[in-house]
């Protein structure tokens, strides 16, 4: 939002304060100000000039000689301009002054272009006539000028005034960044409101006469509202016998300001008043509207509608509509169509003034993707209330103006208006809110200023329509702290109860999952949860796969990232190919991230959210290196119970003889292997890869912090070792839960020291070698004690076909 000073001055005239001082006690009460630029930045001494003399340069065939009547004084000037005539009134920039920039318009220097009397092929020139682009401005806000040449002055103009602000120039622009909930500061109403209020000055909002003629706008005009949730107020108000001309300079000036290009006074009008209100409007050509009627219904899907700018779009069910009764003319709070354009050969015009459904503007442009200074300002949400006064005040404009002439009455469609908000008023509550001491008749001064009104019967304050951000106490409290002063607000210790704050069990287990992963020399990555459906092709992914089953997103990037993963492999693997092909020898990685599994397709709840600890890892290192991670990771968070290893893991991207699922307590909790070779090549790794995969949230509900201490013995261990012939089925897991079961309460440990595969096994037999250690709690171990348990463990490993080596 940006407004002119001098704009805001003639709403709250008593104003008087530098830039600086606006800047820091706006920015203090509330209405932040970006920045500020004076429009007459670098413009020094230039005068109004008359040209008294022109006559042709001796020695220079496009240059004339000038004598200008500078007020004071005349003096030559020298100028190649082809369009100053004598008796012309033009800008003059004096000996030693400056402008903002050159001829040519192109960027303006940071200091401007100090101007200096000298010679011009030998004759003397004592200064420069200005063109509009060298005091800084274009023929886009100066529609007069010409498009080469000097720019000339009105005959009114008195010679040897100030030139700049002949034209406006010494100003102001301010910038703001409004909050989205105070869309009355989207107006110069609402910005000057504040500033009456910051300074402690009256506000003087313009005054707005009753127009119209005797006759009627239902007479001219009927509206039908189909949809009075997307259209909650239309007004139509109608001005025949147009007359088309340049608006007032001061209009053009104030837009110019404002950053809008003035066009012709009708067009200027709807744009003034939707700076000064806040009010979007709009003007139909009466005559071109089918049956002089007007109806707000919703598009069809496939739609078509060309809009001002000559495109066609494509419209759906939720796209507002304005409509004659035989076509669509406007979408709704965005842009009127080309069937209804104002002309110059326009007789009598429809003013439009509305109140549309904000969240469904905001939509609406985004789908037909064309987004307007108009629909901006609905998307915000306005107060019905606004349409008719600025619909008024258009009105009194095109009077005054000399436009056309207003018809009486007007059109007016709406649903029940809102009551203004009441809220309780509570000094001592605010004041202890606030940890402030203002008295109550101070804050009741600060509510007159910004127009809440108090009602002494009901103790309760009358919120204005126009503030919709002003709901309950805190909204009133925060009225008081900005305008009594943050700066005034006194430094005080906080009170309350304290709570101690500490992470959840399931934060704690993701924080010792990252420890135990960057202690393995780990590093951490983050992939997208969204991915291609061609993922599973690459990781071989059966067509049948529930995996397959997934959320697509609605509105995605691309078909890249289109549905929601189901398996984290791809952005490891991805991961991990990069590295790789930037010759990167050693890479491990792990991420937490989650996967979505869809509880039915089509959706009608939100998905399964499961956190899934994956890691992934090539070069130096293999399967049971992997395996040590995962199992020191497991120890680290309590679950100290024996992790079993099944192959029958039926993971298709897993290498068929490397992969295994992970088993605690009878709770599958993931699974771990090597990459399979094609889906190696899928991702182009050139080396072997391990991934390893766990599910947190089976294995939150296993883990714990729990600690017991038990004592250290004071008795010795004694150690077998015990030297097996195993057929190649039997996997090691399998013997160490027989030897553990056998072994009973006294067999401390065990520990796998040898495998071997060679000429002195017999075939389809390894060589498998363990050492066992025995320890009682309570006394010394007898070798009966030693001798009755490893018979038992033999005669259960007999039972399995293993056979003790000799």
């Amino acid at each position: 939002m940006n407004t002119a000073l001098s704009w805001i001055k003639a709403y709250v005239p008593e104003l008087d304060c530098t830039d600086k001082e606006y800047c820091d006690a706006m920015t203090l009460s509330g209405t932040k100000v970006e920045g500020y630029e004076r429009t007459d930045k670098n413009l020094q001494s230039i005068v109004v000039g008359q040209i008294l003399k022109i006559e042709k340069h001796p020695d220079a065939d496009k240059l004339i000689v000038c004598q200008v009547n500078v007020g004071s004084r005349t003096i030559q000037i020298v100028t190649g301009a082809p369009n100053v005539k004598e008796g012309d009134k033009v800008p003059v920039v004096l000996d030693g002054g400056k402008v903002a920039g050159g001829h040519d318009g192109g960027p303006l220097p940071e200091d401007g272009i100090l101007i200096k009397a000298g010679k011009l092929r030998g004759v003397e020139s004592e200064g420069m006539m200005c063109s509009i682009e060298e005091l800084g401005s274009d023929r886009n806000f100066y529609p007069e000028a010409p498009e080469n040449g000097i720019y000339i002055f009105e005959d009114s103009a008195e010679v040897g005034t100030d030139a700049i602000e002949a034209l406006g120039l010494h100003d102001t622009v301010f910038e703001y960044e409004i909050t989205s909930n105070r869309v009355d500061c989207y107006s110069i109403l609402g910005i000057a409101r504040e500033a009456a209020a910051t300074f402690g000055k009256p506000f003087v909002p313009p005054v707005v006469k009753a127009t119209g003629n005797e006759e009627k706008a239902e007479d001219y005009i009927s509206v039908e509202v189909q949809d009075m949730e997307l259209c909650t107020r239309y007004c139509a108000r109608v001005v025949k016998n147009i007359r088309i001309a340049p608006s007032p300079k001061w209009m053009q000036r104030r837009l110019a300001a404002s950053g809008i290009r003035p066009i012709n006074n009708l067009v200027d009008i709807t744009n003034y008043v939707m700076e000064e209100y806040g009010q979007p409007m709009h003007a139909y050509d009466l005559d071109t509207i089918a049956g002089r009627k007007i109806i707000v219904r919703r598009a069809k899907d496939g739609d078509e509608f060309q809009t001002l700018d000559g495109q066609m779009r494509t419209l759906d069910k939720d796209v507002l509509m304005i409509c004659d009764a035989e076509k669509e003319i406007g979408i709704a709070g965005i842009m009127g169509g080309e069937n209804s354009k104002i002309t110059d050969d326009v007789k009598t015009v429809l003013f439009e003034a509305a109140t549309f459904h904000g969240a469904n503007i905001r939509k609406s442009a985004k789908r037909i993707g064309l987004r307007t200074d108009a629909s901006g300002i609905f998307e915000k949400g306005l107060e019905p209330r606004s349409a008719q006064a600025a619909i008024d005040r258009a009105c009194a404009l095109i009077e005054e103006l000399g436009c056309g002439e207003v018809v009486g009455g007007m059109v007016d469609v709406k649903a029940p208006l809102a009551e203004p908000v009441r809220v309780l008023f509570e000094p001592d509550k605010i004041n202890a809110f606030l940890g402030t001491d203002i008295a109550r008749e101070e804050m009741l001064r600060i509510f007159e200023r910004i127009e809440i009104a108090y009602d002494e019967k009901t103790n309760e304050l009358i919120c204005p329509t126009f503030r919709q951000d002003l709901l309950g106490f805190a909204d009133i409290a925060e009225e008081v702290a900005r305008f009594y002063g943050y700066d005034k607000i006194p430094v005080t210790l906080p009170n309350g109860e304290a709570t101690a704050g500490k992470h959840t069990f399931e934060q704690r287990i993701g924080e010792k999952a990252r420890e135990v992963a960057e202690f393995c020399g780990f590093s951490q990555c983050m992939c997208y949860s969204f991915e291609s459906p061609k993922v599973f092709d690459k990781l071989l992914i059966p067509a049948e796969s529930p995996l397959r089953r997934t959320v697509t997103i609605a509105n995605p990037l691309g078909e890249d990232f289109s549905v929601m993963r189901t398996l984290p492999l791809n952005g490891m693997l991805t991961s991990l190919a990069t590295n790789y092909n930037r010759r990167n020898k050693d890479v491990r990685l792990y991420e937490m991230g989650n996967v979505y599994y869809p509880k039915q397709i089509p959706l009608t709840e939100l998905p399964e959210e499961r956190m899934m600890l994956t890691f992934g890892m090539y070069g130096e290192g293999d399967f049971f290196t992997m395996k040590g991670v995962i199992e020191e990771f497991l120890e680290y968070i309590g679950m100290r119970d024996r992790v079993i290893y099944t192959p029958e893991a039926d993971k298709p991207f897993l290498h068929p003889g490397r992969k295994a699922l992970i088993w605690y307590q009878g709770h599958e909790i993931g699974y771990l292997g090597e990459v399979h070779p094609q889906v190696l090549d899928n991702y182009d790794i050139g080396t072997r890869a391990y991934i390893a995969v766990l599910d947190m949230n089976e294995i939150v509900p296993l883990a714990s912090f729990d600690r017991k201490y038990e004592g250290l013995t004071r008795f010795p261990a004694v150690t077998r070792d015990l030297s097996l012939t195993v057929p190649k089925e039997i996997r090691v897991g399998q013997l160490e839960d027989m030897i553990l079961q056998r072994g009973g309460k006294i067999l401390e440990n065990l520990e796998l020291f040898d495998i071997y595969e060679g000429e002195q096994i017999k075939e389809g037999y390894k060589s498998v070698a363990y050492s066992l250690t025995f320890r009682a709690k309570d006394r010394t171990l007898e070798e009966n004690d030693i001798s009755g348990a490893m018979k038992k463990i033999l005669n259960g490993l007999q039972g399995m076909g293993v056979e003790l080596r000799s």
